[in-house]
């Protein structure tokens, strides 16, 4: 809004160049007065100049009520672009609302089926929401991920080394990560774990691109913060995925909300066990699933399709079969909550996925 300051600078130099003449012409009649010898002429040249200082003073008025007019024009059209302005803000507002509406009912619906949250951790990089798994036969944790940021969420690797390994709580105490879940399989050589298969770190591949075999995937995090998963057999596939981080497991649970076949193989070895299961939802909301598995005999646990039937109850549209058994863990809080399968103990592992706030 101009301010009477402003004002008061354009009217200044709108009626500068008048003044300026007006001062001229009173200074010269003042000389002609001074040094005229003949007072007729001097009379009559004085009248002449008085008239002419009475026009430019009618033009000087009437350039000051222009002036005046052009600041109350300006002043209206401020104050219609004002109400214009905010307006457009007011709409915009409430167009943003509307927009958002839909996910925010998508979101408390699927959320609503997870039951009573136990936890929650957020900031402006994520948000993290903890619910209890209570199943006939089997318990255990589910996770839900909002990722914000890219910060708040990457996989490392076992002490950041390629054949590395380190429980997934030693990883989140060593990055100060708020929670942690194991990653992708693993192979042991030369008393040395490395990642099963593709693996992909800072959008770099760890040891090369492995085309897929038998039952195994690949599933991480892309550049939009989307969960991306399947089965690529060509390295140019994959990278149109623009995966940030990612690791290789298998089976694939779920499929834009499809159940998919289990081999056989992995519906007997073993029946029951400790699970991780990492998927997302339509609006790219992730939720992780930690099983409770108290021994590795197969005798407790969750089966794989019990996972499936609970999986697509909850709405989920892609769902992977983590690293489970002995190597299942979730970290909240510095503190791990399911119980480990290895007689109590922590498994180290070649990878592990770490929250960050």
């Amino acid at each position: 809004m101009m301010t009477v300051k402003r004002l008061n600078r354009f009217m200044l130099l709108a009626t500068a160049p008048f003044a300026g003449v007006l001062f001229w012409i009173l200074l010269m009649n003042t000389q002609l007065l001074l040094t005229a010898s003949d007072p007729k002429p001097l009379l009559s040249t004085t009248l002449s100049m008085q008239e002419k200082a009475d026009e430019i003073s009618v033009k000087l008025e009437d350039s000051e009520q222009m002036a005046l007019n052009i600041s109350q024009s300006m002043q209206k059209t401020i104050e219609s672009y004002e109400r214009i302005t905010a307006t457009v803000n007011d709409l915009y507002t409430t167009a943003a609302a509307q927009k958002d509406r839909p996910v925010l009912i998508y979101d408390q619906r699927i959320t609503a089926k997870l039951g009573q949250r136990i936890g929650v951790i957020t900031s402006p990089n994520i948000e993290l929401e903890l619910y209890p798994v209570k199943e006939k036969n089997y318990s255990g944790y589910a996770m839900k991920v909002h990722l914000k940021s890219a910060d708040a969420m990457k996989m490392v690797l076992g002490k950041d080394q390629f054949g590395g390994s380190e429980t997934t709580l030693q990883a989140v105490k060593r990055y100060g990560a708020i929670a942690g879940v194991n990653a992708g399989g693993f192979a042991d050589s030369d008393g040395k774990r490395y990642p099963l298969s593709t693996t992909v770190l800072n959008g770099e591949y760890v040891s090369g691109f492995f085309p897929t075999y038998k039952d195994l995937f690949f599933v991480g995090i892309n550049k939009a913060l989307e969960l991306v998963g399947g089965k690529f057999e060509s390295r140019e596939e994959l990278d149109k995925q623009e995966p940030m981080f990612g690791a290789s497991f298998v089976p694939i649970l779920l499929k834009n909300g499809i159940q998919q076949e289990i081999p056989s193989k992995w519906l007997t070895s073993p029946k029951r066990a400790a699970r991780t299961v990492i998927a997302n939802y339509k609006h790219d909301r992730l939720l992780f699933v930690v099983v409770e598995g108290n021994d590795e005999n197969g005798r407790t646990g969750a089966t794989l399709p019990e996972l499936q039937n609970y999986l697509s109850r909850l709405g989920v549209k892609d769902a992977y079969n983590l690293d489970g058994g002995g190597s299942t863990t979730l970290v909240w809080n510095g503190k791990v909550l399911n119980t480990p399968s290895d007689d109590g103990n922590l498994r180290p592992l070649a990878t592990h996925f770490l929250f960050f706030k």
